[in-house]
C-alpha cells in the first residue's frame, strides 16, 4: 500500500504551546502577545504538568514552549532560562517533544536548551534597518545583528531551527528580498534551518500601532519567490489560521508552501484568529489532490543532529515516527 505523492503532501505538526510567561521587555508595536515585566505570573511546573498529562491521549506530540523575553540585564534572567529548560524537560519526562522560542539567546543558554528540545526557533522578521526605528523602535532584542547571529550562532551548535518573516510591518518588497536571502545564506553555510514561515501581519486587538493586514492576494507571489532564493531543503510554511482564504492557501501550495506549521488549539501570537480543526484543512486540501500529512518538530534529516543523551529519550526511528501520527 503506498502512501500519497510526495510533492503533494503537505505537513504540519499536531502541537500545544505552553507560555512560560507573557512578559516581555520589548515593546513590538504591533504585539497582542505580551504584558510589561512585573505584571503577569510565570506558568507553574504543576499546572504545565497537569496540562501535558491531560495532552497524552490526544495527538499532540509538540510542545511548543513560547515564551515573552526578560532582558538579558535581568536578575530575573537566569531563573527565567532554567524555568524555560525545567518546561522542555518535563515535556520529554511526559512523551512529548519540545520546541522552544524564546528570543535571542546567549550561547551557553542555547547550549543547554539544546539538552532538551528537539529544534529551536527565532523570527528573524526583516532585515530592513529602517524598522529598528519604526515598530522595533522599543524593542532592544529585534537589532538585526543580534538576530542574525541567532542563526548563524544554531548553526555553530548544530541545532535543528525554524525562523521566519513578519509580513506587512513597513518593510518594502527589496528588503523582503534581502530578508530571504540572508537565510539562505546562512543555511548554506550550516545546514540547519528546517523551515521558513512566511507570516502575514494580522491586527489584534492590543497593539499599539494600528497597522493594516498584509494583503493576502500578494502572498502566493512571495511564496514562489521564497522558493527560488531558498535552498530546496527548507521547507515553506504558511499559518493557515492567518492565510484564511482557501483559495490564497491553495495557491501559496501551488507556489511551493509544504508545511502549515504547529496547529495548536489557539495561537497565542495572534490570538484572535482561531486555528483550523485539522480533519476540515484535511478535508478541504484532499479536494484539490493535496494531502495533510502530520511531522514532529525536528526534520528526519536532522535527527541525527541531537544529543546523544536526548535521543536516548526519544524514539529516533522516523518511520515509526510518522506511522505512530497516522
Amino acid at each position: 500500500m503506498t502512501g500519497p505523492p510526495v510533492d503533494r503532501q503537505v505537513s504540519y505538526s499536531p502541537a500545544y504551546t505552553l507560555v512560560p510567561t507573557y512578559e516581555c521587555f520589548n515593546r513590538c508595536t504591533y504585539c497582542n502577545f505580551r504584558v510589561d515585566p512585573g505584571q503577569g505570573e510565570w506558568l507553574p511546573l504543576t499546572e504545565a504538568a497537569a496540562i501535558l498529562k491531560a495532552l497524552q491521549s490526544t495527538p499532540v506530540r509538540e510542545i511548543l514552549i513560547l515564551s515573552g523575553e526578560v532582558s538579558p540585564e535581568s536578575r530575573q534572567r537566569s531563573a527565567w532560562h532554567q524555568h524555560l529548560w525545567d518546561l522542555a524537560d518535563l515535556a520529554l519526562e511526559l512523551g512529548f517533544w519540545p520546541h522552544t522560542n524564546a528570543g535571542p539567546l546567549s550561547g551557553p543558554e542555547m547550549a543547554q536548551l539544546r539538552e532538551v528540545n528537539v529544534s529551536l526557533g527565532l523570527m528573524v522578521e526583516q532585515t530592513s534597518p529602517r524598522l529598528e526605528q519604526t515598530v522595533h523602535r522599543h524593542a532592544p532584542s529585534k537589532g538585526i545583528a543580534l538576530r542574525l547571529q541567532q542563526l548563524e550562532q544554531a548553526g555553530e551548535l548544530r541545532i535543528p531551527f525554524t525562523t521566519g518573516m513578519l509580513l506587512g510591518i513597513g518593510e518594502t518588497a527589496a528588503e523582503r528580498l534581502a530578508t530571504l536571502e540572508a537565510i539562505g545564506q546562512c543555511h548554506r553555510r550550516w545546514g540547519h534551518i528546517q523551515e521558513v514561515i512566511l507570516q502575514p501581519h494580522s491586527p489584534g486587538a492590543n497593539q499599539a500601532d494600528p497597522l493594516p493586514a498584509f494583503a493576502l492576494e500578494e502572498l502566493p507571489a512571495l511564496v514562489a519567490l521564497a522558493r527560488q532564493v531558498l535552498p530546496p531543503e527548507i521547507a515553506l510554511q504558511v499559518p493557515p489560521n492567518l492565510v484564511n482564504q482557501p483559495e490564497i492557501l491553495l495557491a501559496c501550495l501551488e507556489a511551493g508552501a509544504r508545511d502549515l506549521g504547529g496547529l495548536s488549539p489557539r495561537d497565542e501570537v495572534n490570538p484572535a484568529y482561531p486555528q483550523p480543526d485539522p480533519q476540515a484543512l484535511a478535508n478541504l486540501l484532499a479536494h484539490h489532490q493535496w494531502f495533510l500529512v502530520p511531522r514532529w518538530p525536528v526534520y528526519p534529516q536532522h535527527l541525527d543532529w541531537l544529543p546523544a543523551p536526548l535521543g536516548r529519550r526519544l524514539d529516533r526511528n522516523p518511520a515509526k515516527i510518522i506511522s505512530n501520527l497516522i
